[in-house]
């Protein structure tokens, strides 16, 4: 039912999309509203061919999958995450956090990213979601963690920094390969997206099968190996780089 109502409002709303003017510029900002650090730009439009080519491309693929498939291992699991270790059965409550997380975090991501850069950007969420996790790590009924409050909290942190995700890395590929292409290059990066909430989410099941059958069900390993990506991704934010057009 929500399907077909999205479908139907998707397609009426889609006729009063209006493309701007030929040659449409934004309003430049004052001195007091400018950016404190320019966004790099693209030094020309890159074709998906051209991308492929730079090294750049792979491993914005590799940060996407790890902060995105971090966030999604934990939205896929939230339920289960809840009832079991703090025994919490009112698990809407913290999907709904979650989810009111997630569409702010684009929002202030957007506009931080827009202040310091992207990868600083990235680095600080990176970080912040890997510090989420660990903090879910520890959350067991009885403690202080295992509140509702508490628990709602931390899933709108983990919401925001998943999302923030949506808002960096289609502008990161605006960035460093131009606009005239962006379609189809930001659908080749945003595959890393599928892949990893996808590897992750299934890791997370597994391991909790596997020591569900040893009698002490968990997602321990499954937070610990999160932890691990996003702790790299972070790093590896130090070494990305607009790629430079071939002579």
């Amino acid at each position: 039912i929500w399907g077909i109502a999205f479908f139907f409002a998707i397609m009426i709303l889609s006729f009063l999309l209006i493309a701007p003017p030929a040659g449409f510029k934004a309003v430049a900002a004052n001195a007091s509203g400018a950016a404190a650090k320019t966004p790099p730009k693209a030094d020309h439009d890159s074709a998906p061919s051209e991308m492929l080519r730079t090294w750049q491309f792979y491993l914005l693929w590799f940060l996407y999958a790890c902060g995105a498939g971090a966030g999604l291992m934990i939205i896929s699991k939230l339920a289960t995450i809840a009832f079991t270790q703090a025994g919490i059965e009112w698990a809407f409550v913290l999907v709904a956090a979650l989810a009111i997380g997630n569409g702010g975090g684009r929002v202030a991501a957007g506009m931080l990213s827009d202040k310091i850069g992207r990868k600083n950007t990235m680095r600080l969420c990176f970080c912040l979601q890997a510090i989420m996790i660990f903090v879910l790590s520890l959350t067991q009924q009885g403690r202080f963690l295992a509140t509702l409050p508490v628990l709602s909290l931390v899933s709108a942190l983990i919401g925001a920094n998943y999302g923030a995700n949506l808002a960096l890395f289609p502008a990161v590929t605006k960035d460093y390969y131009g606009l005239k292409n962006f379609g189809v290059n930001y659908g080749l990066i945003f595959t890393s997206w599928g892949v990893g909430g996808f590897m992750l989410s299934l890791y997370a099941g597994w391991v909790y099968d596997q020591s569900a059958k040893a009698g002490n069900p968990s997602f321990n390993f499954s937070y610990y190996a999160a932890i691990a990506l996003l702790l790299v991704a972070a790093a590896l934010t130090f070494v990305i780089k607009p790629p430079k057009r071939a002579s």
